[in-house]
């Protein structure tokens, strides 16, 4: 995937390192060019000094092929504008931004924009959101045929009741996380928008479950 990262702080520069060892072409963008030097030796991608919302900078990163966009530097007004571009400008479909204030993320998704507030922000949750489809596995048995695994619920399911997830022996739902809200009653409750919901699968159901989630076709 070509994935744009703005601002090469702390979190930008570990998911950019992060994103690149998994093979994926990542693009920086920041205004300090010191800032580069917190990319890990193994990054390489592309480093831009520059705006995240330069049309020009934008045009270096190739933002027109861009399949995921990050805006994290410290600014909440510069990440949503940084987002808001991504979304609407160049129609890149995963799109995230940080926000110190959690006060307007209700305003920010409103706008279809996904943003995760600075006391819970983590680099593997903003994976999630950029790599919707990603096969992570959370915990594994010792046989290697139970697996703990994530996804973000698709917006087509939102408004659906979860218990139809559950596929016979493969797919069970076992838990939910809506906002920074956890809950183990996850198979009796209608989906929203921005759900994690967490499955255990067998192996046959680790293959069948983006299929179940409407992620590829069957």
């Amino acid at each position: 995937m070509h994935i744009i990262v703005v601002g090469c702080g702390r979190v930008g520069s570990d998911l950019a390192t992060q994103l690149s060892e998994e093979g994926h072409f990542v693009v920086v963008i920041d205004k300090n060019r010191d800032a580069f030097r917190r990319l890990g030796a193994s990054f390489a991608g592309t480093t831009i000094v520059g705006s995240g919302f330069d049309r020009d900078v934008l045009f270096q990163a190739n933002a027109s092929q861009a399949d995921a966009f990050a805006a994290v530097t410290n600014g909440d007004n510069s990440n949503i504008l940084c987002a808001r571009i991504a979304r609407e400008k160049y129609s890149i479909v995963n799109v995230v931004a940080r926000i110190y204030d959690p006060r307007r993320a209700v305003i920010y998704q409103r706008l279809g924009i996904p943003t995760v507030a600075t006391v819970t922000w983590t680099t593997q949750q903003v994976k999630k959101w950029l790599l919707p489809s990603d096969d992570s596995i959370g915990w594994r048995d010792q046989s290697d045929s139970i697996f703990v695994v994530e996804r973000i619920l698709p917006d087509h399911l939102a408004g659906q009741p979860l218990s139809q997830l559950n596929v016979e022996e493969d797919i069970h739902i076992v838990a939910l996380i809506r906002g920074t809200r956890g809950r183990i009653d996850a198979a009796t409750v209608y989906g929203q928008e921005d759900d994690t919901v967490i499955f255990m699968v067998t192996a046959k159901g680790l293959v069948d479950l983006d299929k179940v989630l409407g992620l590829e076709s069957a």
